[in-house]
C-alpha cells in the first residue's frame, strides 16, 4: 500500500493551514485507490512534532541523527511514500517552521513524491515556488498539479486571526484529485528505487 503523508505546513496559533489540511483528508479518504485499499493518507502536523531551530549538529546527509526529536521525525518521513504539502505564503515565501523540518531531514525525504496545496491573499503560489526548489535538492518528484485557494473566495472568515470555515469551489476539489492522482501514481513509479534505502528499514 502507497502512504501519503498530508503535511500541515504551518505551527501559528489559529492556523487556517489546519482547515486546510482537514479538507485534503476528507477529499482523500474518498479517492478512489483509498476505498479500494491501494493508498493511505496520513495527517502529519508539524506542530505536534515541536521541532526545535536545527540543532543537529551533524548535516543531515550523513543521516547521523543525535536528537530523540529528529530520530522521530526521520521515523515518520521514513514510512511514507509521498507527501502533499499544505502551506501558507510567509512574507512572499515558505513557513519557517516548515523549512526547518524539511531541513532535519535528507535520506527520508528521497526518491518519493509531493504535491502542494497552497492558501493565502494571493493563493499561497509563492510559497511553493520556494518548496519545489527544496523537494528538487532532495530528489522528489514535484507533480505538476497545483491547488490555490484563496482566502477571499475559498473561506468564509470573520477576522484576520480566525481560522474559518473553508468553502472551495468545486473546481478546487477536482483538481485536488488529479493532484492525489499523480502524487499516487508517481510515489508507486518510484517504490524500486527507495527499495534497498536504509531508511526503508524504519518502515
Amino acid at each position: 500500500m502507497i502512504r501519503i503523508g498530508i503535511i500541515v505546513g504551518s505551527t501559528r496559533p489559529h492556523r487556517r493551514t489546519a482547515v486546510a489540511a482537514q479538507w485534503v483528508a476528507e477529499v482523500a479518504a474518498r479517492h478512489t485507490a483509498v476505498t479500494a485499499g491501494q493508498a493511505s493518507f496520513d495527517v502529519v502536523d508539524l506542530a505536534e512534532h515541536g521541532l526545535p531551530l536545527l540543532d543537529e549538529p551533524v548535516p543531515a546527509m550523513f543521516g547521523d541523527y543525535r536528537h530523540p526529536h529528529t530520530r522521530r521525525w526521520a521515523r515518520t518521513i521514513a514510512s511514507l511514500d509521498g507527501f502533499v504539502f499544505v502551506t501558507p505564503e510567509y512574507n512572499h515565501g515558505t513557513p519557517a517552521a516548515l523549512k526547518n523540518a524539511i531541513d532535519y531531514l535528507f535520506a527520508e525525504w528521497s526518491n518519493k513524491a509531493a504535491g502542494f496545496v497552497s492558501h493565502g491573499v494571493h493563493g499561497g503560489t509563492r510559497a511553493v515556488e520556494h518548496l519545489r526548489l527544496s523537494m528538487t535538492e532532495l530528489q522528489v518528484a514535484n507533480v505538476r498539479t497545483q491547488v490555490a485557494l484563496s482566502a477571499f473566495t475559498d473561506f468564509e472568515l470573520t477576522g484576520p486571526t480566525d481560522p474559518g470555515v473553508i468553502t472551495p469551489g468545486p473546481h478546487q476539489e477536482e483538481t485536488l484529485v488529479e493532484l492525489l492522482d499523480e502524487v499516487i501514481s508517481w510515489s508507486r513509479a518510484l517504490r524500486p528505487l527507495r527499495a534497498d534505502t536504509p531508511q526503508e528499514a524504519l518502515r
